[in-house]
């Protein structure tokens, strides 16, 4: 008995078709798009957890650091350009955040970021060992945070949440795609 095929009444072998090798009209086509797929989502899922762990870091910087020393940094990064331009919009917007930043304000800020980066942390460990829980889980997570980003810009009119809301939505896209690839390959 072949390996790479079975003997048919002709006596000719008939070639199985392997799931990543072309057998003629198309099929290349159809392997690439799942390994496509498949490398997308994982690339998506990595820039979430490097995401992630930012946020975790900046939480933990914003419990570390004082108002004071907020507002300093701030002043040394924006002076530059506000000597070429007193008027700028990004660094006189940053510095007039800095200023009305509450000890309070600061610290929701912090819990925020720690729990949203440790939440998104949590699920991007899951996803990459592929526990099926965690992609139902992931799209709910990650579609609430894009409800909770588009109510903020509509306060904010901010394009960055605009930008990383379309970016959870595909995320959230490739997540799905991949939860029912997953699920078709371990039942069969």
């Amino acid at each position: 008995m072949r390996s790479s095929g079975d003997r048919v009444p002709s006596g000719r072998v008939r070639q199985r078709s392997h799931p990543f090798q072309s057998t003629g009209k198309g099929t290349m086509k159809s392997a690439r798009k799942p390994a496509l797929r498949e490398l997308l989502f994982r690339v998506s899922v990595w820039l979430k957890g490097l995401n992630a762990a930012a946020e975790i870091l900046a939480g933990a910087a914003l419990f570390a650091v004082g108002r004071g020393s907020i507002l300093r940094v701030l002043a040394f990064l924006t002076a530059d350009e506000l000597a070429e331009d007193p008027r700028d919009l990004v660094a006189n917007r940053l510095l007039s955040a800095a200023r009305h930043l509450s000890l309070k304000g600061e610290h929701f800020m912090a819990i925020y970021l720690l729990s949203h980066g440790a939440i998104k942390l949590g699920l991007v460990a899951a996803l990459l060992k592929e526990k099926l829980w965690a992609y139902p889980l992931a799209v709910a997570v990650f579609g609430a945070f894009i409800v909770y980003q588009v109510a903020r810009f509509s306060v904010t009119k901010s394009a960055g949440l605009l930008a990383l809301s379309l970016f959870d939505a595909v995320v959230i896209l490739l997540i799905w795609l991949e939860y029912r690839a997953l699920k078709r390959r371990r039942s069969t």
